[in-house]
């Protein structure tokens, strides 16, 4: 079992670990992979919007297939989430990160071939080499880092943010630099997965070679079907897929709304950009609170109020406070991501019911989101106008709003019983918690 020492990475899925047994990788070379991987689980998305105008120009994409090409690596993330488990216990957890970052490079390698099918093809697998690391990492460093958890988690997550910042940041820039077409801007970002692949190859040397791993999917862990029985899971899961969808349509759209307004393609990715890094705060410091209060329902208002502002903002006065609008949306949606991945946590409960709850929350939830850019960009194509669908982004934080108030209530999922039947013997998450009312749906 793994304890949750309340540092503000400690938001992440606890799971039911031991070492799988053979030589451990140092906990710095470990560390550094893990660092090494968190800089390539986000620029691959956060890249596109920037350059997105660009390759509509050059491709002829309609607004409704750049939609679906946005949200192709978030689709793959909901939609591949369960496999990861799978490839880990088949392969071993390092193995199979390290098969990752290879497809990874490839997805990112592809998308530079001429022809669209090339650029849909490479998405494709490199959402997929990410869904993989979203899932694996932050149970392997639980697991091989232990000692360690809160701190490696921390700069997990804050990697994981400044990487997805620099690359909205920078890819227009970039692809200037290098001729103005968009694929250098998209293609740089194959060097930090070359990079993360070649330091993965010792650590899956000297770690747990290729073979079963079984801390990642035992006979204890509850079905699927069991977790979805409970109205609290759903509540949990929608809160998850909703920030998710506003978090991913920004990231598409909002470097074309201020386009738009007469923004340039560099001062738009700026503006991306800084909502993303000031998003870095709320991050590192909404699971900590979370983590320490008995109820989150103040922290789904103070999360949702601010994605509210900045959209309203950006409707009513795109140009006279630009800044101020995307502080806003960064200070929200940056902290609805924790958030969620907090509420997991807290509302799983027993170690296995929280993985059920994790996988479900992930794979719906994400599946879901991914529908967000495709609806914006089709909106758009049939509108020829941002309004309705700020509009529609603006209305997204009511529903939210709704399902984060009660999946913030001081409640957990039963795990009376096991897939067997048997009453469950793990131990319930709740440091500082009065015993929490099961829901059973």
């Amino acid at each position: 079992m793994c304890e949750d020492d309340g540092s503000p990475g400690s938001y992440f899925v606890c799971v039911s670990v031991q070492s799988s047994g053979g030589r451990s990788a140092s906990p710095a070379l470990l560390l550094t992979g893990v660092v090494l991987v968190a800089i390539n689980l986000r620029p691959a998305a956060a890249s596109v919007g920037p350059l997105l105008p660009r390759i509509q120009s050059d491709t002829g994409l309609s607004n409704g297939w750049a939609g679906a090409f946005a949200a192709l690596p978030v689709l793959c993330f909901g939609l591949l989430a369960p496999a990861a488990p799978i490839l880990a216990r088949r392969l071993g957890a390092h193995a199979a990160i390290a098969i990752a970052m290879a497809l990874l490079l490839a997805g990112q390698l592809a998308r530079l071939i001429p022809g669209m099918g090339f650029l849909f093809f490479g998405t494709a697998v490199a959402g997929s080499a990410i869904a993989i690391g979203n899932v694996l990492v932050p149970v392997l460093v639980r697991r091989d880092l232990a000692g360690r958890s809160g701190t490696s988690m921390s700069l997990f997550a804050a990697t994981l943010v400044g990487a997805a910042a620099l690359a909205a940041g920078v890819s227009v820039p970039v692809a200037d630099a290098l001729g103005g077409g968009w694929r250098p801007g998209l293609g740089v970002w194959a060097l930090p997965a070359a990079v993360a692949a070649l330091a993965w190859l010792p650590v899956l040397t000297r770690g747990d070679a290729p073979g079963p791993d079984e801390d990642f999917g035992g006979s204890d862990t509850p079905p699927l079907r069991t977790v979805t029985r409970s109205a609290l899971a759903w509540q949990v899961t929608l809160f998850f897929a909703i920030q998710s969808a506003g978090f991913y349509a920004t990231l598409a759209w909002l470097p074309s709304i201020f386009r738009s307004h007469g923004y340039s393609e560099a001062d738009a990715g700026l503006l991306l950009s800084l909502m993303l890094v000031v998003g870095a705060f709320t991050g590192l410091i909404v699971p900590g609170l979370a983590r320490r209060g008995r109820d989150q329902r103040a922290l789904v208002a103070g999360c949702c109020l601010p994605i509210a502002l900045g959209w309203i903002g950006i409707l009513l006065w795109p140009t006279s406070a630009a800044y101020l609008w995307v502080v806003l949306l960064g200070l929200g949606e940056n902290g609805a991501f924790p958030l969620a991945l907090m509420l997991i946590v807290l509302r799983g409960g027993s170690v296995s019911s929280t993985a059920g709850l994790s996988t479900m929350a992930q794979s719906v939830g994400y599946a879901l989101a991914g529908l967000a850019p495709l609806a914006v960009g089709a909106l758009h194509g049939l509108t020829h106008s941002w309004t309705p669908e700020m509009i529609l982004l603006l209305a997204l934080v009511l529903p939210q709003f709704l399902f984060g108030l009660p999946a913030g209530r001081n409640r957990q999922i039963s795990a009376a019983t096991g897939p067997s039947g048997a009453a469950s013997r793990e131990p319930v998450l709740a440091r500082g918690e009065a015993a929490s009312r099961p829901d059973v749906g």
